[in-house]
């Protein structure tokens, strides 16, 4: 998508000492950018508050972030928002994740609309909640015909658990006689996985400054650049946005070539 660029400037107007929208090259965006958004926790921590009051604030952050990809031109922005492992948490602090995720989604979908902007969920949907996953199945039929950005919110995802289901889909129907295994291939393959719909990661953001990948996108980001910053998720603002997308400006991507 190309960016609407008199709205990216007045959105990126007031700057920092150490970046700017003018250290951006607007015509090399990245098409796919995903976040994975950790340390709420360690936000209400330093804060002497609950580690509920960490969640509320990330939603503030992720509501900017959003309004970032979509003045930046994202194709698609996606976020890792709840893993297959986050049930093993508190169970007071899941019912208040599912609770967060169903109101914060009835209460953006006007910012959804004005931005032209499309929901798209990854993971096990069946396993959440009812009202939860009433109000995801709202967002995705309301936000169904947007053309704009694509928004995918990553719930109960774990990618071993997705690259399984992919190859017990292809098992199937090889056992049935429908699909001859050696005609699989690796498109073939991405296309039984959540993110069928979607291209790859071009640029991998993880907050908190820890190094690892908690099970996300194993098999897609296998090309993707990374850049982690020490920022706690609910402090991430458009300026680190754009400080993540100076850094992968900077990079030369070879795909394995030379």
């Amino acid at each position: 998508m190309q960016p609407d660029h008199q709205k990216l400037s007045e959105y990126y107007a007031v700057a920092p000492d150490d970046i700017a929208l003018s250290d951006i090259d607007t015509a090399r965006i990245p098409a796919h950018v995903s976040i994975i958004m950790d340390g709420n926790g360690r936000w209400a921590a330093k804060r002497g508050l609950p580690r509920a009051q960490g969640h509320v604030a990330g939603v503030d952050a992720l509501r900017e972030a959003v309004t970032a990809g979509v003045r930046l031109g994202f194709d698609v922005f996606s976020v890792y928002a709840f893993s297959t492992e986050n049930w093993r948490r508190p169970k007071l602090e899941v019912d208040l994740l599912m609770g967060l995720f169903a109101k914060t989604l009835v209460a953006e979908l006007p910012l959804f609309h004005q931005e032209n902007v499309r929901l798209e969920l990854l993971g096990d949907l069946e396993a959440l909640p009812a009202e939860t996953y009433r109000v995801f199945m709202r967002g995705l039929d309301e936000t169904a015909g947007h053309d704009g950005m694509t928004f995918a919110l990553a719930v109960n995802y774990g990618s071993r658990a997705e690259i399984v289901r992919a190859a017990q889909d292809l098992a199937r129907l090889a056992r049935s006689g429908e699909l001859d295994p050696d005609d699989i291939d690796q498109d073939l393959f991405s296309s039984h996985l959540y993110t069928a719909a979607l291209p790859d990661p071009d640029l991998l953001i993880r907050t908190s400054g820890e190094l690892r990948l908690s099970n996300y996108l194993l098999y897609q980001l296998a090309y993707t650049e990374f850049y982690v910053t020490d920022t706690l998720w609910p402090d991430f603002t458009r300026w680190d946005m754009l400080r993540a997308i100076r850094s992968f400006q900077s990079r030369s991507r070879r795909f394995g070539g030379v």
